[in-house]
């Protein structure tokens, strides 16, 4: 069957995956704007794979005639790229920021969670919580019980309390504390209280838990 439609992801204007071929615009349309407006909706997105910040975008291709010429487009600092179709059948018609869904690790558990599963298990129950940052963690604390939770590295962690604080603020909800800086009597005194917890020191002390790699 022949397709004259594809809905590809980009990985840094590279393809990295066909989600789907169509033969008709119509329907590669639709499947194209869902999946934008769903990505437009994903509170925290991936910034890091492999070690390495990566930029994602969704794009509508079409079928063409004849020889195409290489395709460029800009990047965030405004350089032309080369855009890596892996097919010179086909040229792009659309082209949008792709969000993909971010995963945080839950240590008491150690499996991975969505941000929406970490607040309304951890953030929502009644109590005033304090949401700290230390390296590439989360800490929640409620009352006398401490959570921990892990992210790629340190600019990550950051960046969730970035948009937690503003997402709460936006709600006029006041239950939470965010604390993101510390002084190095207050992070010492963290270190000790996580440890007394159960939490080992080697592992609070871990920047990261990726490292760049080959993709």
């Amino acid at each position: 069957m022949s397709y004259n439609y594809q809905v590809v992801l980009f990985k840094n204007k590279v393809k990295k995956k066909i989600i789907n071929k169509f033969k008709t615009h119509k329907k590669a349309n639709e499947l194209y704007n869902l999946l934008v407006e769903k990505s437009n909706s994903i509170f925290f997105d991936k910034k890091y794979e492999n070690g390495y910040e990566s930029l994602y975008e969704l794009a509508l291709l079409e079928k063409t005639s004849g020889t195409l010429s290489p395709m460029y487009m800009k990047d965030v600092f405004g350089r032309q790229v080369k855009v890596d179709l892996d097919d010179n059948d086909f040229s792009i018609i659309k082209i949008s920021k792709y969000n993909l869904e971010e995963l945080i690790v839950d240590y008491s558990t150690n499996t991975r969670i969505t941000i929406n599963d970490f607040i309304k298990k951890y953030l929502d129950p009644p109590g005033l919580k304090m949401i700290s940052k230390l390296n590439n963690k989360v800490i929640v604390q409620n009352d006398d019980n401490y959570n921990l939770f892990t992210l790629k590295n340190d600019d990550d962690s950051s960046r969730l309390l970035d948009n937690l604080s503003e997402n709460f603020i936006s709600q006029k909800r006041s239950d939470c504390m965010f604390v993101k800086d510390y002084s190095t009597a207050q992070r010492k005194y963290l270190y000790l209280i996580l440890s007394e917890k159960g939490f080992p020191k080697t592992y609070l002390f871990r920047q990261s838990t990726t490292h760049p790699t080959k993709t």
